[in-house]
């Protein structure tokens, strides 16, 4: 019937599909093996060690993950807590060492100057003489005295001024 609606022999056409049907069953075959060796290869990658799944794994280094973002959160609001005390701290200092009286020698006195970094804090001036030592402090704000300073304190105050800490 075929044969007569087309023009074409049924042994061609029953040739033709058994090719195909033997074609599609090499096709079919060879997914079967990848496929095989597809689910080998999930098994393995699915299995750890100690019997642990990858998933276990993924979700374990994930915890990790959140738990790191969160302590590196916390590590750098301690570091900007730290820098910004930090500026109220002494960070510039300013020492000359001088005789305050000349028979005495040996460079027993001494002014030191201490400043944050806005150039606020003080100078403290130690002056060793026979009768005793006297130790005299003056307030310094924004690189300032409102006292007059004696020539060694000043020279302590530019010392810590160029002193960027």
């Amino acid at each position: 019937m075929i044969e007569y609606y087309l023009g074409i022999d049924t042994d061609y056409v029953v040739i033709g599909l058994a090719g195909l049907v033997f074609l599609l069953i090499i096709v079919m075959l060879i997914n079967a093996v990848r496929q095989r060796k597809l689910r080998k290869a999930y098994e393995a990658f699915m299995q750890g060690n100690d019997g642990k799944s990858l998933e276990d794994t993924l979700v374990e280094r994930l915890n990790q993950v959140d738990h790191l973002i969160e302590a590196n959160a916390n590590n750098e609001r301690d570091v900007d807590t730290l820098h910004r005390k930090s500026k109220q701290n002494f960070r510039k200092f300013g020492l000359i060492k001088y005789d305050a009286l000349q028979e005495l020698g040996g460079k027993l006195s001494f002014t030191l100057c201490m400043l944050t970094d806005k150039d606020d804090g003080f100078i403290l001036n130690v002056v060793h003489s026979r009768e005793g030592c006297y130790s005299y402090v003056k307030e310094i704000i924004g690189g300032n005295s409102i006292v007059t300073l004696a020539d060694e304190e000043q020279q302590a105050l530019v010392a810590a001024l160029e002193n960027e800490g």
